[in-house]
Formats: structure tokens, C-alpha cells, sequence
């Protein structure tokens, strides 16, 4: 039986009866029922209450994990083969995640799925799982890692044409932004209205935001989540971009989470900071016995410089998503590391010795939250398994390097889809089916004539 206090609780219950308990109270007649895809964006079904918990089992087309942005599918080749019959997965609901949909003017629920295939086992490409795998390998070295993600969006006009450049919003004052204004708490206060519905809305999800943030673009904010479970953390971003989308509609405003939405102004980052804990003693193995740097901090820092090019389909996942990739901007374009240095690749913030960590700084907002953590996590594990060591540390400004990353989808597809580690971390079903969304999607984007095109080339070739 639950106590009053668990029925209190807003987000997460620990089984079936809990959440019938927990429905019942709060008079909830619809459940979302939803599961993340390769892109982070929510597929699943709206279900009736009763119907969710008289049904036998939940079951979706397998295709749901091979479908492009664009809506499209990846043509089959040596490496890829659709189900041939698009068979369904069974989706079993993950209670902890249950919570209320704030925004829907009916008492509704959601609750996050995770994908199985008919014989009991994990679907191997579902974003979920992958993450789950990666866990799985530090929890067998008895290590337990910590994650804090910050997520930077826009907030711009409404734009129902895709061929007009978009635009920031109008304030209280009347007036869009023109200038940047890094930390501006006026500039923050143009949006007061909106911030205090992001707020109600999370806290009626129980989502933690730490801090939020006018960041240095025109009407770009960030948000900080509190570090904790990697996978908690992610179901909170996947959470968070669905309630910060909704907060903005009611203002008549987008939020937009595109890695560079407007050509003058910074793009948008989700940069991870990482720690890991012995699981019996409780302490950070970053630290030594002295409070310094551990060898295995080392090796995990060695192993995000080694392994992040093939990394970067993941990072980066669109080819929108490389245009962030600027040299003299924010976004990182090397792969060096450096104390509480930003114009790195991997930085470490300033603190205690037991709060040590690495930040990420590679992720772009347009990510899928549950494939950037999985994948940084396997770069430091590789970094910690093979004792792979870095470079030495760097302390002056290097955001002028030319690109030590992929600049283009197709390069960083290639170094992904060559590299033996990450296949066999992530497994050869995940590498060919994410290699086939990301070159139809890149195809996509091929068939599209740009305006830059038609500027330039027009009349003058």
C-alpha cells in the first residue's frame, strides 16, 4: 500500500499497483505512453487508463527506431535491412518515470517504455537500451557514474515558413533582442512570464532544475539540471525539451533546440559533466589518496580525445549541427582539455576534489540526450579500460584552432562506422541502423536547393 507521502509524490512509483494507486488519486483518464527515438523525439500511444492496465502488453512497429527527422526511412543495403515484415517490439513500461503532463487541460499522465524484442531480450537500437548497455559495463568495474547535462535553446518568433530566417522574440519591453547579453538577468526578465511557466510545469513533472540563464545569443537561454543518474538525467532532458516547447507555445514563442537556428548568433550547446564513484567506497575515482588527479581521470579524459571524432554522428547528429563547429566561437573545434578552460574540447570545472569532473563540451542541444550520455561515457570507459593517455593539459585560448572534428555528416559517419571499439560497445545492429538514418537524412538534405545556392550561383556561374 502506498503512504500518503508516495502518493504525494509526483513523479515515479515503484510498480503496477503503485501506479494504479497513484492514477486513481489524481483522477488521471489518459496515459501517454512513450518511448524516445533515435532523434529524442517522443513516439508512442494515447491510451485510456483503464485500457493501459487491462492490456496484455503495449506493442509499436520496429520501425519506429529507423525513421529519419524527415519522417523517411533508410533504403536497404549489405549493412541494413528493414524487419522485412516491420514486426512489433513490446514496450514495457519503466514506472519510476511516471508523472503528469502538466499542459493538457485533462488530467493526463505520461510514462516512458523501454523496447524489447519478442523473445524477452532488449531491442539493441533502442536509445534506451544503448544507454542501459553502457551502464551495464561500469556497474561490472563496480563504478558508478555521475551526470549533470546543461541544455542551451532559443526562443524565437513564430515562423510557419521554413524559407524566412528566424528571428528573437518580442519582450515585455516590446523590443527583440539585438545584442548579445551573456548573464543579463534584464535580458532574462524580458521573459519573466514565460520562465515562471517553465518552472511550474517542471515542478509539477519533478524535474530539478539547478539554475536557468540568459545565455550569450539573442533570447538564448540555459537550463542546468542536477547531477545524478546518468539515466534519470536523460529521461529529464527528453522531458524538459517537451515541457520548455509547450511553455513557449503559450507565449506564442518557439523554443528551439537546433544545434545553430540563426546564422549571426552562437549555436546551441548540451555540454555533460561526468564523475564516476567506487560503488562500495562512495568515493570519486578521479581523485587520488592526495586529493590530485587520478591515473584513471587520465585515462578517461584519454579516451574522449581518442574516440570523439567517431563519436561525433552522435554529438553532432545533424547537418545543421555542424555549422556550431566555428572557429572563435563557443563551440569547441579541437580536442584538448584544460583546467576551467572553455575554448577546450573537455574542460575541467573548478572544485573540490571530491566533486571532480570532466565537462563535455562537444554536444550540441539537438542530440539525443540518451545517445550523448551513452556515448561519452564510452569514450571515458575505453579511456579508463585501455589506459589510454592524454595530452598535456592546456591553458591558453584555443577557440581559433581549425577544427580537430568532422566538419561535415559524411566524414563523421565514416569514422564512426569504421571504428571496432564502438561497434562492439554499441553493437553492429545499432552502427548500421544509426549509419543509415544519418546518410538518408543527409540525402534529404541534398535534395533541398539553399538560399546561399540560389545568392550566389544564380547569375554568376
Amino acid at each position: 500500500m502506498l503512504s500518503d507521502k508516495q502518493i504525494q509524490s509526483v513523479r515515479g512509483v515503484d510498480d503496477i499497483d503503485a501506479a494504479r494507486t497513484w492514477l486513481k488519486h489524481r483522477n488521471i483518464a489518459d496515459i501517454e505512453c512513450i518511448v524516445p527515438d533515435m532523434a529524442g523525439v517522443a513516439r508512442g500511444k494515447m491510451m485510456p487508463t483503464e485500457k493501459f492496465f487491462s492490456s496484455s502488453a503495449l506493442t509499436m512497429p520496429s520501425s519506429i527506431f529507423a525513421q529519419t527527422i524527415s519522417g523517411d526511412y533508410p533504403e536497404d543495403n549489405r549493412s541494413f535491412q528493414h524487419n522485412p515484415t516491420d514486426g512489433d517490439l513490446i514496450f514495457k513500461p519503466d514506472y519510476a518515470t511516471l508523472t503528469a503532463v502538466p499542459w493538457e487541460s485533462d488530467p493526463t499522465a505520461q510514462l516512458i517504455h523501454d523496447a524489447f524484442n519478442k523473445d524477452g531480450s532488449a531491442c539493441e537500437v533502442a536509445p534506451r537500451s544503448i544507454l542501459r548497455r553502457i551502464l551495464v559495463l561500469y556497474a561490472k568495474e563496480g563504478w558508478k557514474p555521475v551526470i549533470a547535462p546543461e541544455i542551451e535553446f532559443y526562443l524565437v518568433k513564430p515562423n510557419s515558413d521554413p524559407d524566412y530566417p528566424l528571428e528573437p522574440p518580442v519582450g515585455r519591453s516590446g523590443r527583440p533582442e539585438v545584442g548579445r547579453q551573456s548573464y543579463s538577468i534584464s535580458a532574462l526578465n524580458e521573459f519573466d512570464e514565460l520562465i515562471d511557466d517553465i518552472y511550474d510545469l517542471s515542478e509539477a513533472q519533478g524535474l530539478e532544475i539547478d539554475t536557468l540563464i540568459h545565455e550569450e545569443g539573442a533570447a538564448q537561454m540555459e537550463i542546468n539540471l542536477r547531477h545524478g543518474d546518468p539515466l534519470e538525467l536523460a529521461d529529464q532532458v527528453f522531458l524538459f525539451k517537451r515541457t520548455i516547447r509547450e511553455a513557449a507555445l503559450r507565449h506564442d514563442m518557439y523554443a528551439t533546440f537546433m544545434a545553430k537556428p540563426m546564422t549571426l548568433q552562437p549555436g546551441s550547446a548540451m555540454h555533460i559533466h561526468q564523475s564516476v564513484v567506487d560503488v562500495v567506497s562512495g568515493q570519486n575515482i578521479f581523485c587520488d589518496a592526495d586529493g590530485g588527479i587520478s591515473p584513471l581521470f587520465r585515462y578517461f579524459i584519454g579516451g574522449h580525445q581518442t574516440y570523439m571524432p567517431a563519436l561525433t554522428p552522435i554529438m553532432a547528429p545533424f547537418v545543421n549541427s555542424y555549422r556550431r563547429f566555428a572557429r572563435n566561437s563557443t563551440a569547441p573545434t579541437n580536442l584538448y582539455w584544460g583546467d576551467d578552460n572553455r575554448t577546450v574540447a573537455f574542460r575541467i570545472p573548478s572544485s573540490d576534489p571530491s566533486a571532480r569532473r570532466l565537462e563535455n563540451r562537444v554536444p550540441g542541444s539537438d542530440a539525443n540526450p540518451y545517445l550523448v550520455i551513452a556515448a561519452s561515457l564510452a569514450a571515458g570507459y575505453l579511456g579508463m579500460k585501455n589506459h589510454i593517455e592524454p595530452d598535456e593539459a592546456r591553458q591558453t585560448d584555443y577557440s581559433g584552432m581549425v577544427s580537430a572534428l568532422p566538419r561535415t555528416m559524411l566524414h563523421a559517419v565514416e569514422l564512426f562506422e569504421s571504428n571496432l571499439d564502438l561497434i562492439e560497445l554499441f553493437g553492429e545492429q545499432f552502427v548500421a541502423t544509426y549509419r543509415a538514418i544519418k546518410l538518408e537524412e543527409y540525402e534529404t538534405f541534398m535534395s533541398v536547393i539553399s538560399a546561399w545556392e540560389r545568392e550566389y550561383l544564380l547569375m554568376n556561374v
